[in-house]
């Protein structure tokens, strides 16, 4: 089987989630023993970087990549509210890479092309124009669901209704991508059970990221206590969650334990922000980070305080499989599986995070305990093993 996969950034290097959510599908897809061509968008903030990849890497991906310009410019984000277009999806298409799609398609057969996340869905009319393959939309998240809990929390009347908009227009798209293309993979259960309800009658199939836990050696054993958050600080969502756990969360950890400290690690985390230099010495701001998994082994408890977002928490599946204990919110837990109180723990309300949080910093052996439940679980649901015989089942349930 052939697969040509088209995505909306480079796989390699590791930087974020959705990086490593393409990677270890790719890696998923060769071990099936299907050949893979990728194709990329690259940008400023997602560079093509060659030399972040082997040259076996390189071999086996026949991998390409075009620059795109997706930096917000306001005259076009204005001017799609007139014309309806949207915005968050027309700025990742890019008359280059239709070109080089027009070429691949005209020089060699696929079986399957895969579109990592609704960004690549522009280019279904050329993949239907230059190839007869089936086209698999492979969601990270539904979008409409990360702009409808933005908008929910906002206080802002003004801003409010323009995430509304954004929402809606976006919801609106992704119902019309459905009828576009011959199956859907999400990545959760949870996301696989909206598009049904949202009259997908296309196959739809969960397949969560598959996590090798040889690249995941835990460290334990550290009894500091220290607290942490890892993840893109120019995300929205993540920015919405950190401020909101420092307003209200944070205050309420510091009255009982007065010497604790939280590490905050991600890219583009604004250092020169009054909402972090008012904590002084008990917010720590680490910045971007060389190597993440070094970073997880050497703290203890990592706090995902999301309050919107969708799909599944790639870092969350990474703090788990190296034996992190976490506290997480149920937007953050979702699509995981597992329980709370044993794999993690869940708490919505900024009372019960910090009592969790708390009880973590008072008990350590429990802190240990959960974090051992915790690799243990995503060492059996989230394998290779398990995640690409899904990926081969549904491949060929759509070719025959």
């Amino acid at each position: 089987m052939r697969v040509l996969q088209l995505c909306h950034k480079p796989p390699l290097p590791l930087i974020d989630g959705g990086c490593i959510a393409i990677h270890h599908f790719s890696r998923g897809i060769i071990d099936c023993g299907f050949q893979v061509k990728i194709l990329s968008l690259c940008t400023d903030k997602h560079p093509f970087l060659p030399d972040a990849m082997t040259d076996a890497y390189r071999a086996e991906t026949q991998i390409e990549a075009i620059y795109v310009d997706t930096r917000v410019n306001m005259v076009e984000a204005f001017a799609s509210l007139i014309t309806q277009d949207n915005y968050n999806i027309s700025r990742f298409f890019s008359v280059d890479m239709d070109i080089l799609l027009k070429q691949t398609l005209r020089k060699n057969r696929y079986d399957l092309v895969q579109l990592e996340s609704l960004f690549m869905t522009p280019y279904i009319a050329t993949i239907r124009r230059y190839s007869k393959a089936k086209i698999v939309l492979r969601s990270h998240n539904l979008e409409h669901n990360i702009w409808d809990r933005l908008a929910s929390q906002e206080k802002n009347g003004i801003k409010k209704i323009y995430l509304n908009y954004l929402a809606k227009q976006l919801k609106t798209y992704e119902i019309k991508s459905m009828t576009d293309v011959d199956g859907i993979i999400s990545i959760s259960e949870k996301d696989r059970e909206q598009y049904l309800s949202l009259g997908c009658i296309k196959p739809v199939q969960a397949i969560p990221t598959a996590i090798d836990m040889t690249e995941y050696e835990a460290k334990v054993g550290h009894t500091s206590g220290s607290i942490f958050h890892l993840g893109a600080m120019d995300w929205a969502p993540n920015i919405e969650g950190i401020h909101w756990f420092l307003d209200l969360v944070w205050p309420l950890v510091l009255d009982v334990k007065p010497g604790a400290k939280l590490h905050l690690a991600g890219k583009n985390l604004d250092f020169s922000s009054a909402q972090y230099k008012k904590w002084g010495n008990s917010v720590i701001l680490d910045g971007e980070v060389p190597d993440a998994i070094q970073y997880m082994n050497s703290k203890d408890i990592m706090v995902i305080p999301l309050l919107s977002g969708g799909g599944i928490r790639i870092k969350m599946l990474e703090g788990m499989a190296l034996s992190k204990c976490i506290v997480t919110t149920q937007v953050g837990a979702e699509g995981i599986g597992g329980k709370s109180g044993v794999e993690y723990f869940v708490a919505d309300g900024p009372e019960e995070f910090a009592k969790a949080l708390l009880l973590c910093l008072e008990e350590p052996e429990l802190t240990r305990s959960v974090g051992e439940n915790a690799r243990r679980f995503i060492a059996k649901n989230f394998s290779y093993p398990s995640v690409n015989a899904k990926i081969a089942h549904f491949y060929n349930r759509l070719l025959s």
